[in-house]
């Protein structure tokens, strides 16, 4: 008698690695994930609108109470369950993890690391309950890979009051936000200093980026920022340079590679269910050769990427990951994540451009993925830096 097949996309079982109770918390999620935000996601990503009842329905699981137990339940999770979470939340709509995380991951942890104790009680309470939902604008029309050291937004001091000028570009959840942590240079001091704009300021203008064919869910804008005036209690108390501006990118990168694996472990799900279930000649796809060559292939990238993932966590979790090693999970991740979304697309035929069959819909988030938090080629000279002791930035 023939082994029963083994669907898993975690071939080398490294969810083993976890605790029972994380692994039981994991599913319970997943479940809520399923009957709860599914339903809601192709839709949604068809007509390129948000659908404002998932944020309540998000509220539910505490998703912040994860990364920050202060204001949630109180108990810390460990590094590796936080991956598996983003797995889990990117393998049932990247879109809506991608609102999630700028909420989450960027406008909050921006707060909670670059903000002072008065600071941090007064948001994130609201934004925990996401009473109050985050966005992160530090991307420029001129400016992405280089904003570092080219940013043109402004901030100039006047008494107790910072006047904002300049713009932003691919401010995901910018269009509803509530509160908006804006990186801008200081005149005085040419450093780059953060900022929290709140809703309805006048001068602040967000516009919804139209035609998007990736993460169409999500409400990237294009922000324009004319005289705004801020008062010094909004500014973050701890950011006094770009150097904690990139720590808050070197935190949330490496969630970006766990997104990346999640898209890949969703299409191989979708291709091998297909190729089990499709038949041509009498029999299932999946009994021919060159489908099983895509699934074998697939399922290796997708056994690399879980390797560097859960290495990298565990290396956060011991207080020894870097900022390089985050650079080279996101580049390789990606990179590998693209492959696998082509060739699911390519088992799927002519279904594989229709929404129906999904897997349309993770090809093309996939593009997204690839590019931000850092392209391919930024995330690459950042590891070359560090193996050779030499900048090769322009």
């Amino acid at each position: 008698m023939p082994k029963p097949a083994n669907p898993t996309p975690d071939f080398f079982g490294f969810a083993e690695l976890l605790s029972d109770a994380e692994r039981a918390e994991l599913a319970a999620i997943r479940d809520y994930l399923e009957s709860e935000i599914k339903p809601l996601a192709n839709a949604a990503w068809d007509r390129a609108e948000f659908p404002f009842e998932v944020i309540e329905k998000m509220a539910k699981l505490q998703l912040a109470g994860y990364t920050y137990p202060e204001y949630g339940d109180g108990r810390p999770r460990s590094e590796l369950f936080s991956g598996f979470l983003t797995l889990e939340l990117n393998r049932v709509d990247p879109s809506l993890a991608v609102f999630s995380g700028v909420h989450t991951g960027l406008a909050m942890g921006s707060i909670y690391g670059g903000g002072s104790q008065e600071q941090r009680d007064r948001w994130l309470p609201d934004m925990a309950a996401m009473k109050k939902i985050g966005a992160f604008a530090l991307t420029e029309p001129e400016g992405g890979s280089d904003v570092a050291g080219g940013m043109r937004t402004t901030a100039r001091r006047e008494g107790g009051t910072w006047v904002l000028n300049g713009a932003k570009r691919w401010i995901g959840n910018g269009t509803f936000a509530d509160l908006v942590v804006v990186w801008a240079r200081d005149t005085a001091d040419d450093q780059v200093k953060g900022f929290v704009v709140e809703k309805g300021t006048p001068g602040f203008t967000a516009t919804r980026i139209e035609g998007k064919i990736a993460l169409r869910t999500v409400q990237n804008a294009d922000i324009t920022l004319d005289d705004v005036r801020v008062p010094e209690a909004n500014r973050l108390q701890g950011v006094n340079s770009f150097r904690d501006t990139a720590a808050v990118l070197a935190r949330t990168r490496g969630g970006v590679a766990w997104q990346a694996l999640a898209v890949a472990v969703r299409s191989y799900e979708l291709a091998r269910e297909y190729a089990v279930t499709r038949e041509q000649f009498g029999r299932p796809i999946g009994s021919f050769q060159l489908i099983q060559d895509l699934l074998v292939k697939m399922l290796g990238n997708i056994t690399a990427m879980f390797g560097m993932v859960v290495r990298l966590s565990q290396l956060v979790a011991a207080g020894r990951g870097s900022a390089e090693q985050a650079a080279l999970a996101k580049a390789f991740t990606t990179t590998r994540m693209r492959e696998c979304v082509a060739w699911a697309r390519e088992l799927f035929g002519g279904n594989g451009i229709v929404l129906d069959y999904e897997i349309a819909k993770f090809f093309a988030d996939a593009e997204a993925v690839y590019s931000f938090e850092g392209s391919r080629e930024m995330n690459t000279l950042i590891v070359g830096k560090s193996i050779t002791g030499h900048s090769a930035f322009a």
